[in-house]
């Protein structure tokens, strides 16, 4: 699967964190959308204003019991089977004994994920290199108020539970692989630590990014005979905030956000090599901008249908620390994305 529009954010292998993550970042990643101004904001004052908003539907996860199993083991959960989702659910199962989560924090957690109606383990990351993080920053509190809630009203060592709806299987499209149905799911997370955030990275003004281009120290792209793009990378470090140079500006509608594109692109990693190219396979790729990496969500929401647009994206706002151990291309990324429609 192509990493840019990878519905996952993006950082947990199992089939329920992927779709958490989906709806958690604007990612994946497992990296969310981050703002100056959240660091700003006064933690506690947000925590104990957040602890008492109940989570979404956790009457539906009542019967969901987490017993620790001891370090490097997945919890024992228990619950009522089949354990009926019929929408999506989030609770807080145990408060934990650690730290109280504040806002602005990173947080640290691991996961297990069952079939709602058996009990069957899909998948787990207790037992793995690493697991995923989120930031609990004021963009991400705007977007998904009832995971941050529940997160801010916890502490460290708490189990957190979430369900998630059934899904049919989608037919495959010109645009799209096929997608197959999807049974109803139940994770529980524990947060493993939490710890204030560095500070975020941003996108850079176009100022800034005319006068690295001038100095070489952006990279440079070039497209052959039928129009697939090349990349020339400067041996200097990558620039620590996002950078946006749009190479040829289209003339159809502004996209935002929450736009799904379908797009040409290619992927590359600071040492040059391509990772993913649609440009290269023939075809564009589907996917809504806000299920993408964070440097795709803020990198192109803004431009026109037409444009092609070069991406310089800080490891922070791609993959995360974590990528390499996720099988996700690690460090700063470099991308060329061609918009062909929205809708």
């Amino acid at each position: 699967m192509a990493p840019a529009p990878d519905l996952i954010h993006p950082a947990i292998e199992s089939v329920s964190v992927r779709r958490l993550l989906a709806l958690l970042l604007p990612l994946l990643l497992l990296v969310t959308a981050c703002s100056q101004e959240a660091n700003s904001s006064s933690p506690e004052a947000t925590a104990n204003a957040s602890a008492s908003a109940p989570a979404a539907n956790a009457e539906l996860l009542a019967s969901v019991k987490a017993v620790s199993e001891g370090d490097g083991k997945a919890p024992k959960v228990t619950f009522d089977k089949p354990l009926s989702v019929p929408s999506e659910a989030m609770r807080l199962v145990s408060p934990g004994d650690g730290a109280q989560i504040k806002s602005g924090q990173s947080v640290e957690f691991r996961e297990i994920s069952m079939n709602a109606a058996t009990g069957d383990l899909l998948g787990e990351t207790f037992s793995k290199p690493s697991g995923g993080s989120i930031v609990l920053n004021d963009s991400f509190k705007d977007q998904f108020a009832v995971v941050y809630n529940t997160f801010t009203s916890a502490k460290v060592g708490a189990y957190i539970a979430y369900g998630i709806p059934g899904t049919a299987a989608v037919a495959a499209t010109d645009e799209a692989p096929e997608q197959p149905a999807q049974p109803a799911s139940l994770s529980v997370f524990q947060v493993m630590s939490a710890k204030d955030a560095p500070p975020a990275a941003k996108v850079m003004s176009s100022e800034d990014v005319k006068a690295l281009a001038k100095a070489g120290k952006l990279p440079t792209a070039k497209f052959d005979a039928k129009g697939v793009p090349s990349i020339t990378i400067p041996k200097n470090d990558a620039p620590a905030d996002l950078a946006v140079e749009v190479l040829t500006e289209g003339t159809g509608a502004v996209l935002t956000a929450k736009d799904t594109i379908s797009a040409f692109y290619t992927g590359w990693t600071w040492d040059g090599k391509s990772f993913d190219s649609a440009y290269e396979r023939g075809s564009a790729s589907e996917f809504p901008l806000n299920g993408v990496i964070q440097g795709w969500t803020l990198g192109l929401t803004g431009q026109k249908v037409g444009s092609t647009v070069l991406l310089t994206i800080p490891a922070s706002m791609a993959y995360g620390e974590n990528a390499a151990a996720q099988g996700k291309p690690a460090g700063p990324l470099v991308f060329v994305v061609k918009i062909e429609s929205k809708k």
